[in-house]
Order: structure tokens, then C-alpha cells, then sequence
């Protein structure tokens, strides 16, 4: 259990860390881009930076369903990768279908990692509602100088 709870532990820095970093580089991208996302017109500028920031947090949330898949392929919990990372997908999203689990000895780990992906989840949606209030504010604040 112990094994479980610190191997966990681990994990979830990991990831933590690593959807840290992700949000650190979009930041970097927005600053820098922050001219043209005020240019006009200022919708459409909005609306692709949204998305692409999207589609970036979908890649930093993908990276996390691997890093999970290759900690229980390491642990010889799957026998090929697939398995692996659907069980890390279905369990980081909390879907949990059930129709693969982890041996008795193991099952911890799948409350971690769910527990992961809701601190996941929550950041990255903490982030992308900061992103838009920022991005409707300049949208403002350049109609108001008109």
C-alpha cells in the first residue's frame, strides 16, 4: 500500500509539474503574442488563440494518459500498450467504464490517478477561464479606444 501511495505520489507531481510546464510555455506564447490578438478583428483573434490553447491543454492532458500507461506498462499491469492507455484515459477522465481494472494488489493506483486527472482538469479549466477573461477584456479595452 505504501509502495502504491508513494509510487502515486510521484506520479501525480510528475504530471503536475509537466501540465505546469505546458501552461508556462502557452503564457510565454501568449505574452509574445499579445499584439496580434488585439488586432483587428479581434473575435476571430480571440477565438483561434482559445483554440489553439485548447488543443495545446489536450496535448499536455494526452501526455499525462501516457506517462500513466507507461508507469502501469513498467509495473507489468498491462500486456501491451493499448490496454494501458485506456485504462489510464478511462481512469484520468474519471470515466471508469470497469471493464479492465488493476490486480487487487495494485487498485490504489486507480483512485490516484483519477484523483490526477480531476487536479488536471481543474488547472487546465482554471487556466482556459483566466485565458478568456483576459482575451474578452483586451477585446474591451480595444472597442472602448475606438
Amino acid at each position: 500500500m505504501f509502495l502504491q501511495l508513494l509510487l502515486g505520489a510521484g506520479v501525480v507531481s510528475i504530471t503536475i509539474a509537466m501540465a505546469a510546464a505546458f501552461i508556462g510555455a502557452a503564457i510565454f506564447v501568449l505574452r509574445r503574442s499579445a499584439p496580434w490578438i488585439g488586432d483587428p478583428p479581434p473575435i476571430r483573434n480571440t477565438i483561434i488563440a482559445l483554440t489553439l490553447v485548447s488543443l495545446w491543454l489536450l496535448v499536455a492532458i494526452s501526455v499525462t494518459v501516457w506517462v500513466w500507461a507507461v508507469v502501469f506498462m513498467f509495473l507489468d499491469l498491462f500486456a501491451s500498450i493499448e490496454p494501458a492507455l485506456y485504462f489510464a484515459a478511462a481512469t484520468l477522465t474519471t470515466l471508469g467504464y470497469g471493464d479492465i481494472i488493476l490486480p487487487i494488489s495494485w487498485r490504489l493506483l486507480t483512485g490516484i490517478c483519477a484523483a490526477n486527472g480531476l487536479l488536471l482538469f481543474g488547472l487546465c479549466a482554471a487556466f482556459l477561464f483566466e485565458v478568456f477573461a483576459r482575451l474578452h477584456g483586451r477585446k474591451d479595452d480595444v472597442s472602448n479606444e475606438k
